[in-house]
């Protein structure tokens, strides 16, 4: 049975979502899961959740719980990282004093750019680590930014590697709700990059569903919910992965006022609170996101101690389906990020592209995709542009890449003039000393 190690254990939500999926499938419920964290509380509460859902599911799979990284990592087959380094409260006020309302602030523009100066560090680290003590496990990477972290790893590293996110699964399910077709009989073929892969193929028994897609915008229920890449579909020509929150970072058109902010935004989006649609202001939005994290802790602790029953329905998390096709040899495919080795030939050679990968015991086989139509090609280059700058900030320790990747940034770049963002980005580097390393 394999060793599977979940980096971040201490994760709220996550971790547990992952340790239920481990456990529903009989290739990986005996396995042993090691639970790391650096903080101890959480991972031991979390380890104690475990144990209990191992009982209740009536498997032999052994929970083990550490904050010590190397021992974690030691003879793993598998090792999933999810985690955020320090807090980054700072990544959304400081551009904001600028003008810049970030929605998210984590995978795109000022914030994402130092999101991952923060985080990319310590995934190096692991994977160095791997490369000593378990050379021939995988590394699935949740952690954001995807494309950034990924594409560090990639050019410092070498060990096996997959970037997963949520936003192409997610998003399929979405539209065949706006379909009003069941799930199972939809089939598509995405690509592009994380947070900004494209339906270039989406099906319904087969037949082409696009012309129901653009039907579907017409009714205003369904466009409120999704009007940032409604109106990307609407003018580029194809719907977008991750949620219309997340994307209006990535393009210059939704963000750079507030009245195009509350024009584009609705509290029927995903990810946007009733009581803040326009999510305008820090110290409310943090205190939400405080108080989450509060709740998610007494229930954690509620589980971990009581009695209850543990919810234990398989998600549709990527992960597990990966580690059992690993397992087993049942082939499976899913969207991942991985470097593009000719995988979509109009974006940079090398760089992380998110494209259909099938994996089976021989491991990961990315699919070829070749061109993107031109426009949303373009609109990814966009993004490649700040994120190969500050990946190349990191890896060469050079902070001028990092001033120009965010004087790149779309939505930075139509608000701000030069001098501001070196000013801006001037601040963030002092806001983030205790953790930048360049």
């Amino acid at each position: 049975m394999p060793k599977i190690t979940l980096i971040g254990a201490g994760s709220h939500v996550f971790s547990r979502r992952l340790i239920t999926d481990i456990l529903t499938w009989p290739s990986l419920n005996n396995s042993t899961i090691t639970l790391m964290d650096i903080d101890e509380e959480k991972v031991e509460t979390m380890a104690a959740l475990a144990r209990r859902m191992v009982a209740q599911a009536g498997v032999g799979a052994t929970i083990e719980a550490t904050t010590d990284l190397r021992r974690a990592l030691d003879g793993a087959d598998y090792v999933t990282v999810a985690i955020r380094v320090g807090g980054s409260r700072q990544h959304i006020t400081i551009p904001l004093e600028y003008g810049i309302n970030q929605a998210i602030g984590d995978t795109s523009g000022p914030g994402g750019v130092f999101y991952f100066l923060r985080n990319a560090p310590a995934i190096i680290e692991m994977a160095y680590i791997m490369e000593e003590v378990c050379p021939d496990a995988l590394m699935l990477n949740y952690t954001n930014p995807m494309v950034m972290i990924s594409w560090a790893v990639d050019v410092l590293a070498d060990i096996n590697y997959v970037g997963l996110c949520h936003s192409v699964q997610g998003t399929a399910r979405t539209l065949a709700g706006y379909i009003g077709a069941p799930f199972e009989e939809i089939s598509y073929w995405a690509a592009g990059i994380n947070h900004m892969a494209w339906f270039l193929d989406y099906r319904w028994k087969g037949e082409d569903a696009y012309p129901l897609l653009w039907k579907a915008m017409e009714d205003p229920e369904v466009y409120e919910k999704d009007m940032v890449k409604w109106e990307t579909m609407k003018h580029f020509g194809a719907f977008v992965s991750e949620s219309s929150v997340h994307l209006s970072e990535y393009l210059p058109y939704f963000r750079r006022t507030p009245e195009l902010i509350s024009r584009y935004t609705s509290t029927k989006m995903w990810g946007v609170p009733v009581e803040d649609p326009t999510r305008s202001d820090p110290e409310k939005r943090w205190a939400g996101v405080e108080e989450r994290r509060r709740q998610q802790d007494e229930e954690l602790r509620r589980l971990a101690l009581g009695q209850d029953e543990i919810p234990m329905d398989r998600s549709h998390e990527f992960c597990s389906y990966i580690l059992n096709a690993m397992e087993t040899n049942e082939p499976y495919v899913f969207n991942g990020n991985v470097a593009n080795t000719h995988l979509i030939t109009n974006l940079l050679t090398d760089a992380i592209v998110e494209v259909p990968i099938m994996v089976d015991n021989c491991g990961l086989h990315p699919c070829h995709v070749g061109d993107l139509p031109a426009q949303l090609a373009a609109l990814n280059r966009t993004s490649l542009a700040v994120q190969e700058l500050a990946v190349q900030g990191l890896v060469e320790g050079d902070r001028e890449s990092i001033y120009q990747a965010v004087q790149l940034d779309p939505l930075t770049s139509s608000l701000l003039s030069l001098d501001q963002i070196r000013e801006m980005v001037g601040r963030m580097f002092d806001a983030d000393a205790e953790w930048i390393t360049i």
